[in-house]
């Protein structure tokens, strides 16, 4: 070969490979997410869904994008992000609650949607089985509504004598009426009154316990749900500044100065999610991944807050939480 020949076939190379490599590049799965929090709340519970992902051979940036988008706790926003990822061909719709995963099949019978949600899924319509979820959805649910329950169960032993206490929820959140009405119930055989204050909205909070303290209520339950955990510190900020002792579901909030938490392992749903993601990216179908449950359950203490409302927690309850917080 001549050597005017050799450049030129060398100049040819170099300018078809940056094309073959920005042609890869596009062909990357774009992962798309609709969540119906806020992103600083989720890191942990993104990072997890990574983890899983990562043990199927995805990494985010290399052979893997990501495309969020947040509601913030508004949940009249999920049908329109639902449908902007599947206008972008989205390879997978990971669905952050069960209204999002609602939104996601209402916009997709073709995309797969790999669910993560506190709401019973066959209940709510998402799948007509755990086992044969059929369609193009699966995912993984956890103990979440079903836990109001037992916290009130834990804030009474805590705080025997109150008798009068408050339960915040968000009156949009899917399950709102199932909160309500299993806590209603637990609350009849401890004979407490449970006052209902309802917050939808950051500016609905202050509010919220305002009415709260109208009725003497003298301690709170704040429900499970995206938006609320979106307002912890504002929420953790005015029970501390009205002497309420509080329970929250996720280990977050006592870390942050909650009095107690009792609720999922929010990371291991995500997790799990994120192992379902990497199987399909890789060929398999979401009607036959049966949806998994995560029951991990948390209960935290934290004993400065409790020692700030001057309170003593009982040794047996002490000895029965996964973290104690000093």
């Amino acid at each position: 070969m001549k050597r005017r020949e050799f450049i030129t076939l060398l100049s040819g190379t170099a300018a078809v490979w940056p094309l073959a490599v920005r042609a890869q590049q596009a062909a990357m799965p774009v992962v798309g997410f609709v969540i119906g929090g806020a992103a600083a709340e989720n890191a942990r519970a993104v990072a997890a869904f990574g983890t899983g992902l990562n043990e199927a051979g995805f990494i985010e940036g290399r052979n893997v994008g990501f495309e969020f988008g947040w509601a913030e706790g508004q949940y009249q926003r999920l049908p329109a992000m639902a449908a902007e990822l599947v206008g972008r061909q989205v390879a997978v719709i990971v669905a952050g609650t069960g209204a999002s995963a609602l939104a996601a099949k209402a916009a997709t019978t073709t995309i797969p949607i790999v669910f993560i949600m506190g709401a019973d899924p066959v209940k709510i319509g998402a799948v007509p089985s755990l086992n044969r979820p059929g369609g193009n959805i699966t995912g993984a649910f956890m103990l979440s509504t079903e836990l109001e329950a037992k916290r009130l169960e834990l804030l009474h032993e805590v705080v025997p004598a109150a008798k009068m206490v408050g339960l915040l929820v968000n009156p949009t959140f899917l399950d709102a009426e199932t909160q309500v009405r299993d806590v209603q119930a637990a609350a009849q055989t401890m004979a407490i009154l449970i006052i209902t204050i309802r917050a939808s909205s950051a500016g609905d909070i202050v509010g919220a316990f305002s009415e709260l303290l109208q009725q003497r209520g003298a301690a709170l339950l704040v429900a499970s749900d995206p938006f609320l955990f979106t307002q912890r510190n504002r929420i953790i900020t005015l029970a501390a500044h009205h002497g309420l002792p509080a329970i929250y579901n996720w280990r977050d909030f006592a870390q942050d100065g909650g009095l107690m938490s009792y609720g999922t392992n929010l990371a291991e749903p995500y997790r799990l999610a994120g192992t379902y993601t990497g199987r399909i990216l890789k060929g398999e179908k979401p009607a036959e991944l049966p949806v998994m449950q995560s029951t991990k359950v948390e209960f935290a203490i934290n004993l400065k807050t409790a020692k700030t409302l001057g309170l003593t927690i009982p040794l047996p309850l002490l000895g029965r939480a996964d973290e104690v917080i000093e």
